[in-house]
């Protein structure tokens, strides 16, 4: 093979993969002295695809060449040899300048009609796709067995040219086609992440406690109906919370204890309390709620902060009042930079999850905003949600993969 005087050589190796066979290859390119200037990986239902781009000397590389293909040959795998020229190669070096983004696509599983709108995005907004890899674990194909999900990355480099119409359309493949996704710049803040604040209920768990608490005291349709216009923002948080606290008056304190012992926690969030803690994350609930249910997940996960309402009571009897400010959407927002501010984490290492109008503001300030399985009003400011999976699909939007499970089945 002619191969031109800068000595560039791009090889491809496919095949059945084994152990050993990369260092068989890396073993030849060795014995000639060669120059790695680019190596990629991948593995694909035990089917191997290596690319290596080396350097090595005029004179040695028809040797370094046949031997490679002896090699090849021996281990039943092919290899391909392309010449590159001095000027593409200094092109594609030029390129590493440009950014880097991630685009995480989440669901109960992955279509290719799913896949293939994603990619048609990217396309469009001249981004390349530099890598795909998949997050979770290997699809079983009973798709009726409980928590299936399937998560996978792309690792894109560019500018979008309209990043807000990118973001729409993302936001209509979401809506249309049933999946998660998620659009960060990839730079060190997303691999640091340090805090994250949860809303609690309806996020957290799977209920509004307010409307548990109102069914206990024989006022739950009217309690409710005021909670769901406060979550799609139809009225002020603040008017409504004091208007619903006021019909709970007179409820015995022992309800509360026998509603926090029964809360529905939102399916996802133990494996996701699990990780968080291991990986060393700062975890906050701050909750338009009640602080006495903030206070037993706290100690049900080892929480570090928590901030919430504060109900008065006096002499076993709720009053229908609350004890101090109300946590609000803005106070929300106060909080996680408090909170960043005390931990010595930059607002940028910073993550918020929440469902309702009232998590907007700290959605908006995180570094990371997550609405999940929110309102429609939420799910239209924010840019990044999940609607499909549990809590846990949290995990993806931050890089974790399913890889990562210790042998007790968990992260």
């Amino acid at each position: 093979m002619d191969i031109s005087p800068n000595e560039l050589i791009l090889m491809r190796i496919t095949g059945e993969d084994r152990p050993g066979l990369t260092a068989s290859v890396t073993g030849v390119l060795a014995k000639y002295d060669a120059t790695i200037l680019d190596i990629g990986q991948a593995d694909i239902h035990n089917t191997l695809s290596l690319g290596i781009l080396c350097r090595t000397h005029e004179k040695k590389s028809g040797f370094m060449m046949k031997d490679l293909l002896f090699k090849a040959s021996e281990l039943n795998v092919s290899v391909r040899f392309y010449p590159i020229s001095k000027e593409e190669y200094e092109r594609w070096v030029g390129m590493q300048g440009k950014n880097r983004y991630i685009l995480t696509l989440l669901g109960r599983k992955l279509t290719a009609r799913q896949i293939n709108t994603a990619s048609h995005i990217i396309a469009e907004q001249g981004l390349n796709i530099d890598a795909i890899k998949r997050l979770t674990g290997r699809m079983p194909l009973d798709e009726k067995k409980a928590n299936i999900r399937s998560c996978i990355e792309f690792s894109v480099r560019g500018t979008p040219r309209d990043r807000i119409e990118m973001q729409e359309k993302l936001m209509s493949l979401s809506r249309d086609l049933e999946i998660d996704f998620s659009f960060q710049l990839d730079n060190m803040y997303r691999r640091m992440r340090r805090l994250i604040c949860f809303d609690m209920d309806s996020t957290l768990i799977k209920t509004e406690v307010i409307d548990e608490l109102a069914v206990k005291a024989g006022v739950g349709d009217q309690v409710k109906a005021i909670t769901e216009k406060a979550m799609r923002g139809e009225i002020d948080f603040n008017e409504s919370f004091i208007q619903r606290v006021a019909l709970l008056k007179g409820l015995d304190e022992s309800v509360l204890k026998e509603v926090a012992e029964n809360l529905p926690i939102t399916e996802g969030v133990d494996r996701l309390m699990y990780v968080l803690k291991k990986y060393g994350y700062k975890i906050a609930i701050l909750s338009g709620g009640f602080t006495y249910f903030g206070e037993y997940l706290q100690s049900k996960y080892d929480i570090d902060y928590v901030y919430a309402n504060e109900l008065e009571i006096v002499d076993g009897k709720l009053t229908g009042k609350h004890v101090g400010d109300i946590v609000d959407g803005k106070r929300k927002a106060e909080l996680l930079q408090l909170i960043a501010q005390v931990e010595r984490v930059d607002i940028a290492q910073t993550i918020a999850v929440g469902d309702g109008a009232n998590d907007l503001p700290m959605l908006g300030t995180a570094g990371l905003g997550i609405a999940f399985h929110a309102k429609p009003k939420v799910v239209a400011n924010a840019k990044q949600s999940i609607n499909t999976i549990g809590l846990d699909g949290v995990l993806y939007f931050l890089g974790f993969k399913d890889s990562y499970l210790d042998e007790q089945g968990r992260f």
